[in-house]
């Protein structure tokens, strides 16, 4: 690739959403990529709630010939996903040990295409499987807790009502049901919560970490950037996405948290939509965040995060935990 970079070394996004296949309509895996690089990202982890989903060596290897022919395999890396099927688990763990560019599995606890293993049983289908094949590496894990949802408090004349309808204390509370199973099954692999949106979630990450348990997590930049203040316009339902922007005090708190080094990741979690899809029924969740980047980490250094702070959250936290990656200069 001969994009310049933007930064004396590339950084590495560690969940965005390529699309492509079925929802080429929305971006390809060339788009989203090409994209990254003029943000100064060198590598993207592309997330399997893909149509069809990655759900194991085939499929895996089918996109990845994608990539190839779209002339950027160098800088794509790929998740399989993790759901309650013993067969469709073992098939992944394939994947994973057979495959250099599978980094991780992802685990979907809310609603996510017929992937998500939604109650506690069905998620511990997952551990346990996973324990018993051995599997040391990423479980990225999607944590909102189905059950605490309030759906019917969501007005999309109100976007800011999502806040209500996925309230904060499920997330908080699918984070610790993660962190139960996997001591309980002995799970030897890192837990990697994706996108954090709470004060509180962070805060169990961290004494989780104390504890010796081999878990980390990630923030996004529409998380630190925006708030249910932005969200007041029945235009702004463009920036419903999951789990929801949260409140002022929440942001601010989420953006002091990275600062200090208690969060592994600043990730993008980007996930293009057509316009007809974010502002009319469905009303899709997910924002375009590699678009705004930038405006994050330029955020992050104004608010006192330390030049080695930026480099662990954009790529020395995602080359540390993440054995895989390669020909990242």
């Amino acid at each position: 690739m001969k994009e310049a970079k933007k930064n004396s070394y590339w950084r590495i996004d560690t969940h965005v959403h390529c699309r492509d296949w079925g929802e080429s309509y929305k971006a390809t895996i060339g788009s989203v990529v090409r994209l990254a690089l003029s943000k100064g990202i060198g590598a993207v982890f592309d997330m399997p709630n893909t149509d069809p989903p990655i759900l194991g060596l085939r499929d895996a290897e089918k996109r990845l010939r994608r990539a190839e022919d779209q002339g950027v395999l160098k800088n794509y890396y790929l998740y399989i996903a993790a759901t309650p099927n013993e067969k469709q688990l073992e098939d992944a763990v394939r994947a994973y040990e057979e495959l250099p560019r599978v980094v991780g599995l992802k685990l979907y606890t809310a609603p996510m295409k017929g992937l998500e293993a939604l109650s506690l049983e069905e998620q511990e289908v997952v551990y346990r499987t996973l324990s018993s094949l051995g599997y040391r590496g990423v479980l990225a894990i999607h944590c909102e807790k189905h059950s605490l949802f309030r759906e019917t408090l969501w007005d999309p004349l109100k976007p800011y009502t999502w806040n209500l309808a996925r309230p904060p204390e499920a997330e908080v509370k699918c984070i610790e049901d993660q962190i139960s199973l996997a001591k309980k099954h002995g799970f030897k692999g890192t837990l990697y919560i994706v996108h954090i949106s709470t004060k509180e979630g962070v805060e169990i990450v961290r004494r989780a970490r104390n504890e010796g348990i081999r878990i980390v997590c990630g923030v996004t930049p529409h998380h630190i950037i925006y708030d249910t203040d932005h969200m007041r316009t029945p235009e702004s339902v463009v920036l419903k996405t999951n789990p929801p922007i949260r409140d002022p005090t929440t942001a601010r708190a989420l953006l002091g948290l990275a600062i200090e080094g208690a969060v592994d990741f600043l990730e993008t979690d980007h996930a293009p939509h057509s316009p007809q899809e974010k502002t009319g029924p469905p009303y899709l969740s997910g924002n375009r965040s590699l678009e705004i980047y930038e405006i994050a980490v330029n955020m992050l250094i104004r608010s006192g995060a330390s030049e080695k702070t930026i480099y662990m959250l954009t790529r020395g936290n995602a080359e540390s935990i993440f054995k895989k990656l390669d020909g990242i200069d």
